[in-house]
């Protein structure tokens, strides 16, 4: 199966073209099938769960706006995270100029049988791995978070991140490299 496409449904080219030509149903099954990558791309860039909803749908009203100048030169899911990255920055930008920092907890999603030390200590685990991401440049951040988040090609990566495939690679493979080191420094503390 390719990316974009759902075992029971059209692939993405499919329903884009449906779409352009007015089709709701079509549209609709494109926004669901990548509101959810969208977000949590959005979120690893901004790391405020408030700003990265309103980029997303930012994100999606700007997608549909532009949807017939759609070439096609990337997947959908490559265009509409690209359109996502540029409302980041703009958010970004703007939240630089107000000189507003915020510190955002992990989220965690416990089941009722979880035991509170276990919720507690994959509380941590999360907010550690979240702070360590933070401190990565932001290529390196970038590149990390969409292939292990969002399964991003190298390819896909450079082209979010406006660099070459190897970059993406290098970008990757050095902000692992950074993460398992300060991560491993917490654990020998």
């Amino acid at each position: 199966m390719t990316t974009g496409q759902s075992p029971d449904g059209p692939d993405d080219a499919e329903l884009l073209a449906h779409a352009q030509r007015g089709d709701e149903r079509a549209l609709n099954l494109l926004v669901r099938r990548h509101q959810g990558g969208v977000y949590r791309f959005l979120l690893n860039f901004l790391r405020d769960e408030d700003q990265a909803a309103d980029a997303a749908q930012n994100t999606f009203l700007r997608a549909l706006r532009r949807l017939d100048g759609f070439r096609g030169d990337s997947s959908f899911r490559t265009w509409l995270v690209s359109i996502a990255r540029n409302e980041a920055l703009s958010l970004s930008r703007t939240r630089r100029r107000r000189r507003e920092e915020r510190l955002v907890e992990g989220d965690l999603v416990s089941g009722p049988a979880d035991a509170p030390d276990e919720v507690a200590i994959r509380s941590d685990e999360v907010r550690r791995v979240q702070e360590a991401l933070a401190r990565l440049p932001e290529k390196q951040r970038l590149s990390v978070s969409l292939r292990l988040f969002d399964q991003l090609s190298f390819r896909e990566i450079g082209a979010l991140t406006n660099s070459t495939e190897g970059a993406a690679r290098v970008n990757y493979h050095y902000g692992i490299g950074r993460l398992r080191e300060w991560l491993d420094e917490h654990v020998k503390r």
